[in-house]
């Protein structure tokens, strides 16, 4: 078996539409050529109170970084479950602890029934994979196919099948005419092709999925979101990190979020929401930026948090608040002057707890976040 981290397969996502009959053929051929998955894994990952703590030395005066503090969740099979939270918030660090990259300070971590610790970092890699953002991990001097033909081996696949599981491979992400293409000379998005393909090689019953849309064309990550659904379908487990709500919402089965290290919520969609029902929000579309207002609005207590977005041109103003009561006509006038496009009440998204469950921890003042699309 392959040994050692040379082996731990890094990709990069993208993919192209289209795909769905070339996936059916390719999780076939993967399927019949590979050692198949053990049925037997109602939770193939079980984290209980992980701790991660990075040390420092004395002499540089600095405290050590608690980077994860005492977070527990299970993930089920097929399941795709979402890590969430700003950035330092731990989420890459959990990532590495469950990739056997990363030892935990302390709790326990087991990977398809297996500890992280305890000599079975390589019978866990080779079952698993990870996929980053990002241009980094290809052989550029070789061509697409022997890429894959690479990392097959380390994978020791059987020499006489490799041929029909890279094709199935190459067909899947639309590179069989560049297949005998040096990396080099591949365009940005033909690299990210390749980057899935190696991530399909080891067939991995878990795969770890670390902001994979980032920085791809709408309609590239649309694709790749329903990739990520089709894989999850056919019974991997994935693990999926996004700065992106609207991805989160769409695809994960549960999800965490983390804040500060720590589980600031834990469940489904339905009951994160839920955490915070209470939670009343109106929203406010206007033509110009209501900043002034905005800054106006964050000084009263009674609003625990403002959110502002430009969006097509327009400035989309969330404001969430406990008090239930005629704020409309209270805020009508006060945005006006901006151009108001639209002004309403509007239930929870995703989002807006995200938003409030990271800052809870804050001062009584609300957050104000702004952000430009």
């Amino acid at each position: 078996m392959p040994t050692g981290y040379a082996h731990f397969v890094y990709s990069y996502l993208d993919y192209s539409s289209n795909h769905t009959s070339n996936l059916v053929r390719l999780l076939f051929i993967i399927l019949t050529h590979i050692t198949p998955m053990n049925p037997g894994y109602e939770y193939p990952i079980v984290v209980e109170g992980l701790t991660r703590i990075f040390k420092t030395t004395r002499r540089s005066g600095i405290p050590d970084k608690v980077a994860v503090d005492n977070i527990s969740f299970n993930v089920k099979k097929g399941e795709i479950f979402g890590l969430l939270g700003p950035n330092g918030a731990g989420k890459t660090t959990t990532i590495k602890v469950l990739a056997t990259l990363l030892l935990p300070t302390s709790g326990k971590v087991e990977i398809l029934s297996m500890d992280v610790v305890g000599g079975n970092e390589k019978a866990i890699r080779n079952r698993i994979n990870l996929v980053s953002g990002g241009e980094r991990g290809l052989y550029y001097r070789l061509t697409g196919r022997q890429n894959l033909k690479f990392f097959s081996n380390l994978y020791n696949i059987d020499k006489g099948k490799q041929n029909d599981l890279i094709k199935g491979l190459l067909e899947t992400v639309k590179l069989t005419d560049a297949a005998d293409l040096k990396v080099e000379n591949y365009s940005r998005g033909m690299k990210q092709r390749m980057h899935i393909a190696r991530a399909l090689v080891n067939n991995p019953e878990i795969l770890y999925l670390d902001e994979p849309t980032i920085g791809l064309d709408p309609e590239i990550a649309r694709d790749v979101r329903s990739l990520i659904r089709e894989l999850a379908d056919a019974g991997t487990t994935i693990i999926l990190t996004t700065h992106y709500m609207y991805e989160a919402e769409e695809l994960c089965d549960r999800i965490m979020i983390i804040s500060d290290g720590r589980s600031a919520g834990y469940g489904t969609v339905s009951e994160l929401k839920a955490l915070m029902p209470d939670t009343n929000v109106v929203e406010i579309v206007t033509s110009d930026d209501p900043h002034e207002t905005v800054a106006e609005l964050s000084k009263e207590h009674r609003f625990t948090h403002i959110n502002t977005e430009r969006v097509g041109g327009r400035y989309c103003t969330r404001i969430q608040m406990r008090e239930v009561g005629d704020v409309i006509s209270e805020l009508d006038p006060r945005f006006s002057r901006y151009g108001i496009r639209k002004m309403g009440y509007d239930d929870p998204t995703l989002e807006d707890i995200y938003l409030s469950l990271v800052s809870s921890n804050e001062e009584s003042a609300p957050v104000v976040n702004r952000h430009e699309h």
